[in-house]
């Protein structure tokens, strides 16, 4: 993990002089994961430091209190992406993040990479991420998402999204017995005011044991640089 937030400062500063560096502060009443509560159903405090290049290349550094009830209470990822735009209407995006957790000397045992691709036509994306070694089980997963968003007016929009995740090795790492995969879904609105962005929706999942259906409340702030 050190090695790859050093190369994401790297980027950062070598950006620096040509790119638009922002901040992002949020609150939210859950930090769900794919629909899965990263925080025992209680909320959490993110924070991320972004920078944007001219040329496509993005990277960032992103943080988040977790509550796993072993000691982990620290999640820390950095990410390095580059993003084009073909048209008017389609936009591709891909990168890589690594993902670390803390509060325990076996915490870190949990950290893994994954990969994405993302295609946004119009309203409407299509993404898709990798891990190789998901969560540190060494067993790959997939995650494929639709979403689409429609505007109502340049404040306030909708959003409805689905994805299915699934573990390309049960032997290693299913979600639930004989489950190698399982459904969330999330529908919900946006709406800005006075430079903050809220977001309330619900969201569950196909899941018996966790990822129950949840109205999800979300306060952000974005300070640019």
């Amino acid at each position: 993990m050190k090695y790859f937030c050093l190369l994401v400062v790297t980027v950062m500063f070598t950006l620096t002089a040509r790119a638009e560096t922002s901040s992002t502060i949020v609150v939210v009443s859950d930090y769900l994961f794919n629909g899965v509560s990263q925080t025992d159903e209680r909320p959490a405090l993110q924070v991320s430091l972004d920078w944007a290049g001219e040329d496509g290349i993005y990277a960032g550094l992103w943080g988040s209190n977790v509550k796993f009830g072993e000691g982990t209470n620290l999640e820390a990822d950095g990410y390095l992406g580059y993003s084009t735009t073909f048209t008017n209407t389609i936009n591709i995006d891909i990168g890589v993040a690594q993902y670390s957790y803390h509060g325990e000397r076996f915490s870190s045992d949990y950290n893994y990479a994954e990969t994405w691709l993302k295609v946004n036509y119009g309203h409407c994306a299509v993404n898709f991420w990798y891990a190789w070694d998901y969560f540190g089980t060494g067993a790959g997963h997939v995650i494929a998402m639709v979403t689409y968003t429609l505007p109502i007016s340049d404040s306030f929009s909708v959003l409805a999204s689905t994805d299915i995740s699934t573990s390309l090795d049960e032997q290693l790492w299913s979600w639930e017995s004989n489950d190698k995969d399982y459904i969330h879904w999330r529908v919900g609105g946006q709406y800005q005011f006075k430079g903050l962005d809220f977001s309330l929706g619900i969201e569950g999942t196909d899941l018996d044991t966790y990822g129950d259906t949840t109205l999800l409340l979300t306060v952000s702030r974005t300070f640019n640089f």
